[in-house]
């Protein structure tokens, strides 16, 4: 894929530009904002630009992608590409943007490496960039075109249900009284929202619902910020203004962590806190299509009033024949249940098992660990993340 000349000027620089990866990300982002200052306000998230999270995602998968061309120069890295156009196309990213990134990500490159960017250095990184650009525009052309859209439209708000203090459920139809398109269990949407300073801020949210349903169904744990970063915006907007009869702005569902396994495939369904939302709707497909294979259900939360949720968790899975739950909560865990974080030791996993993971990035590391210990091919352990992907940028 990477001509052999670029090669070698990548393998040459690449340390270098490891290296300086954080301060290039920072610059990028500051020259990006300060020229089109609209990409902040309604498509790149504020909460991840102020904590830094969406910087860290963006140098792990540029320094991810250039090591791979480089270790496996007949191949792509399709798992973490089709990962990111996921996220692309339900934010509405077109071909054009690509031109913008690569004018301001080259200038920051530039102004932190500075001699050191030869026109050979340049050349060889521009091959690099555009690479992963054009494989990932099309991929997302491929999903626009499946999904029959690139833009959002509005849908009202049927109900409002309170899970628990933090989560609150969204059940919607389109406004325009249109069809209501099926989905992957596992797959999200994303959510535009008009914030009291006029910005539309984006956020994607799992769908809760069982596929075939006529309404949307997702579920917004509100977050509060913890001094490092800041209360989540939409979230709370969400959570204080949005009630039925309100009408938001929503992407048609994307996604890469759905069900791929035939009716006797054993699987593990593992999440922690509101990561339970994928999972529902996994179980509700898999009560639907009527799996016959043994289903493991792993779910860990603060406390039982904390998990969302928690009556679909359990109706689905007690409709699978061979289905077997656990629930750890870290306090008031109630008999059946166990105390402590999530684990999977003394859980019997079987071989072949397919195993899915949602939830905070320590406790998918934490199983996916567990799971490999067991056994379990990487291949067949698939995880999704709530916000940049920050696996690629810590190692």
């Amino acid at each position: 894929m990477l001509s052999e000349q670029s090669a070698a000027t990548v393998r040459a620089t690449l340390p270098a530009v490891g290296a300086a990866i954080g301060e290039i990300t920072e610059r990028f982002y500051a020259r990006l904002f300060a020229a089109h200052p609209g990409l902040l306000r309604d498509l790149f998230n504020r909460g991840n630009q102020a904590s830094g999270a969406q910087k860290q995602a963006l140098a792990g998968s540029i320094a991810t992608f250039a090591t791979h061309l480089l270790q496996h120069p007949d191949t792509r890295p399709d798992a973490m590409l089709g990962r990111i156009a996921h996220k692309h196309a339900s934010l509405g990213v077109t071909p054009e943007q690509y031109d913008v990134v690569h004018e301001h990500l080259f200038a920051a490159i530039a102004e932190v490496l500075g001699e050191a960017v030869t026109p050979e250095v340049a050349a060889a990184w521009t091959e690099v960039y555009w690479l992963m650009a054009n494989a990932l525009t099309a991929i997302e052309k491929r999903l626009y075109e499946e999904s029959g859209s690139q833009v959002r439209r509005p849908w009202e708000v049927v109900e409002r249900v309170e899970e628990t203090a933090d989560v609150v459920t969204f059940r919607l139809r389109p406004a325009d009284g249109g069809p209501v398109r099926d989905f992957r269990a596992g797959q999200y949407v994303s959510v535009q929202a008009e914030l009291p300073d006029g910005a539309r801020q984006i956020r994607q949210y799992s769908l809760s619902g069982a596929p075939g349903e006529s309404v949307r169904q997702f579920s917004v744990k509100r977050v509060s910020g913890d001094g490092a970063t800041p209360d989540g915006e939409v979230s709370n907007h969400l959570h204080a203004h949005v009630r039925a009869g309100d009408v938001l702005d929503l992407s048609e569902p994307y996604g890469d962590l759905v069900l791929d396994s035939d009716a006797e495939t054993p699987l593990l369904l593992a999440s922690a806190g509101i990561g339970v939302t994928p999972m529902v709707a996994m179980l509700a497909d898999l009560a639907a299509t009527g799996h016959q294979g043994p289903v493991t259900v792993v779910h860990g939360d603060r406390s039982p009033a904390d998990h969302a949720l928690r009556a679909d968790h359990e109706t689905y899975a007690g409709k699978l024949p061979e289905a077997s739950v656990h629930f750890f909560y870290e306090r008031d865990a109630e008999p059946g249940t166990r105390t402590g974080l999530a684990d999977l030791t003394g859980i019997a996993v079987r071989p072949g098992t397919r195993a899915y993971l949602c939830g905070p990035l320590p406790f998918m590391r934490a199983v996916r660990a567990q799971l490999i210990e067991q056994g379990v091919a990487p291949a067949d352990i698939h995880y999704e993340v709530f916000g940049p992907d920050l696996w690629l940028a810590r190692g």
